[in-house]
């Protein structure tokens, strides 16, 4: 029987636990246990807008460009063409469950679609990727990818140097606790769970900070919503 490294880190697990108490509940409770050490702020009481506005503002202190339009098909078509012209992108990698009409204002690119998957070789001659994600927080500017409907798998968005992402406004929650909550169906489904928080960088070598080690070195973000009035431009 083939034994993986998963199977192994779980077999210590169980291990080390051999010796707990049969008494001792199985989760931590509040009520039970009110340790102040470990009562720390699970869910952040915070309208859409202001998820929104604190996750763009959060996003761009990573020197991710953080844009916004309206959660239309249309709009965020006009916004990912807009994010290609930015970057001069004209070949364009996408998954195979990306939503069509997303790409539909990208006539002058040259679009990838990852069906059947896309050899390592073309894509790095890929000048951006776009995906959507799975969900988005708040309180650290951090994209979460699971593998699921418009994102592809891991390598779309690890080979190509730009990285466009659409974040829609209902998939902003406001910090680490609630998104694990959110991500229990893709970790039971064994998918692949990503979460970045800006365009990839390193400081390991003399402290010195170099982008586009482990991932891509530009990141762009659409924000789709219509909680605000506003573009978010001004605040990245």
């Amino acid at each position: 029987m083939i034994v993986s490294e998963r199977d192994v880190v779980l077999a210590r697990i169980r291990g080390a636990l051999t010796d707990v108490p049969a008494s001792e509940p199985e989760s931590w409770s509040m009520l039970e246990d009110p340790d102040p050490a470990a009562s720390y702020v699970r869910e952040l009481e915070l309208s859409t807008g202001q998820l929104v506005e604190l996750f763009a503002e959060r996003c761009g202190d990573y020197t991710a460009t953080v844009t916004s339009c309206a959660d239309r098909p249309d709009a965020i078509a006009q916004a990912l063409s807009a994010a290609c012209r930015r970057h001069g992108a004209m070949t364009v990698a996408v998954p195979a469950t990306l939503e069509r009409e997303w790409t539909s204002a990208l006539s002058s690119q040259t679009l990838e679609r990852d069906d059947p998957p896309l050899t390592i070789e073309r894509l790095d001659a890929c000048d951006a990727v776009v995906t959507g994600c799975a969900l988005a927080i708040a309180q650290t500017g951090t994209i979460v990818l699971d593998a699921g409907v418009g994102q592809g798998r891991r390598a779309l968005t690890l080979v190509p140097d730009l990285h466009i992402c659409v974040v829609r406004a209902g998939q902003i929650v406001g910090g680490v606790p609630e998104a694990f909550l959110k991500l229990g169906d893709a970790v039971r489904s064994r998918r692949p769970v990503t979460f970045t928080s800006g365009p990839s960088a390193t400081s390991d070598i003399e402290l010195t900070r170099v982008e586009g080690v482990h991932g891509p070195r530009r990141l762009e973000v659409v924000i789709a919503s219509d909680a605000l009035n506003s573009s978010l431009n001004d605040l990245v």
